[in-house]
């Protein structure tokens, strides 16, 4: 069974995937979609179904203080 990487849309094949929360991606893909970090699986956050790493995350959705 192929699977479709969430990134690019292209095929992932078995012996080429890196699997993270349920979906295929190809190594490339795999990264931080603000600073372009590659992540490893299970490793990472994602929102909207993109991957980001945890300090992106953090940054971008997490709680606001008082400033």
């Amino acid at each position: 069974m192929v699977g479709y990487c969430p990134i690019c849309g292209k095929p992932v094949y078995f012996a080429e995937r890196k699997r993270s929360l349920g979906r295929d991606y190809h190594p490339l893909c795999l990264k931080c979609q603000r600073c372009k970090m590659h992540l490893n699986a299970g490793q990472h956050a994602e929102y909207d179904e993109r991957p980001f790493c945890r300090n992106c995350y953090l940054k971008l959705f997490g709680p606001r203080g008082n400033r």
